[in-house]
C-alpha cells in the first residue's frame, strides 16, 4: 500500500529467538510487525532507532548495518 517500513534481516535464528526480539522491538518503537523468511518487518521507518535498540541489546555497533 506504499507505506514504509523496515527490515531487519542477518540474524541467526540459532543464537537468537527472533520472535522475543521482534517484540521487544514492537514495543519500544510503538509499531506493528512481523516475521518473514527469517526477517523481521517492522511498520514504519525506523532505521536508527533499530540501531540504537539492537546496540542496547548487546549488538556491537559494527555488525548494525544501515541500508
Amino acid at each position: 500500500f506504499n507505506k514504509n517500513y523496515t527490515i531487519v534481516e542477518g540474524i541467526d535464528q540459532r543464537e537468537i529467538d527472533l520472535k522475543d526480539l521482534a517484540k521487544k522491538l514492537k514495543s519500544e518503537l510503538a509499531c506493528g510487525g512481523t516475521i518473514k523468511d527469517g526477517k523481521i518487518e517492522l511498520q514504519g521507518e525506523h532505521k536508527q532507532k533499530v540501531k540504537n535498540i539492537l546496540i542496547k541489546y548487546g549488538f556491537t555497533p559494527n555488525a548494525v548495518e544501515l541500508r
